[in-house]
């Protein structure tokens, strides 16, 4: 007797029906990660422009003219960038083992191998993170994504094409070890797109994930590394903070987060 498919299943059913494992890995990959990006951006640059919940808001926010800025060259940035990349990179996570086909990954499969990417994401960013904050890259590459010092949601993905290129070889390297299923490259990719959305808020609301999760550090960790001089900012990691903590490249934040002692 068959076994019924989840809604789940049949949902996918219908994807693999209607487009090509091509069209799924490419086109429709781009079209969820724009969706799901400027869906969970807008809200905090909507808080900014309307001045909303201001009690939460880390740092100032930034004008109007600016957010525009960031957006139009995240479309152009988007079009012109991480689609070709997602095109031509095809090929090899095809190589790699990427399948599209029924059934769907066992969810233990599912979640073990997305934790084990956010694992080696964490240590490949931090490295490369740190190496960005060099002089010489720092100058010509990263400065772009610190044009904004006081981050918004949509910040998260603005940055010089190179550093597109450069620290997203820490978000595929993961799956392209262990050849996922399409299904497991989603929900890995919308995982990471919310995690850096919300790091690069700009607010700290009593519901941030890194009020309830150990070692996250989410969007005051990372607002620290936005207002402090490139040289002395720390708070290199990516989503959990364990690799800063171990070489120590934390302290400037741990010693602005101690509370001041009265003076005697």
């Amino acid at each position: 007797m068959a076994v019924p498919m989840s809604a789940i299943e049949s949902a996918w059913q219908l994807l693999i029906a209607n487009f090509t494992e091509f069209q799924l890995a490419t086109v429709i990959t781009f079209l969820l990660h724009e969706t799901v990006f400027f869906l969970s951006g807008l809200p905090s640059l909507l808080f900014e422009r309307f001045g909303l919940f201001a009690k939460y808001k880390i740092q100032r926010s930034n004008t109007s003219a600016y957010q525009n800025r960031c957006v139009l060259r995240l479309i152009l940035y988007h079009v012109s960038v991480n689609l070709p990349v997602m095109i031509l990179s095809y090929p090899a996570f095809k190589f790699m083992g990427l399948r599209s086909s029924l059934p769907l990954p066992h969810w233990t499969v599912v979640v073990s191998q997305v934790l084990f990417y956010f694992v080696l994401e964490d240590f490949i960013f931090y490295w490369g993170h740190r190496a960005l904050h060099t002089k010489w890259l720092y100058k010509h590459v990263h400065s772009v994504h610190h044009e904004y010092a006081t981050p918004f949601g949509l910040t998260s993905e603005y940055a010089h094409p190179a550093e597109i290129l450069f620290l997203g070889f820490a978000t595929v390297v993961g799956p392209a070890l262990t050849g996922p299923h399409l299904f497991t490259l989603w929900l890995w990719m919308v995982l990471r797109v919310l995690e850096t959305v919300e790091a690069h808020s700009g607010y700290h609301f009593p519901w941030s994930p890194s009020n309830f999760l150990p070692l996250y550090g989410g969007s005051d960790f990372h607002d620290y590394h936005h207002r402090v001089l490139y040289t002395k900012s720390g708070n290199y990691a990516s989503t959990f903070v364990y690799m800063d903590w171990l070489f120590r490249t934390d302290n400037g934040y741990r010693k602005a987060k101690r509370p001041l002692r009265s003076k005697k």
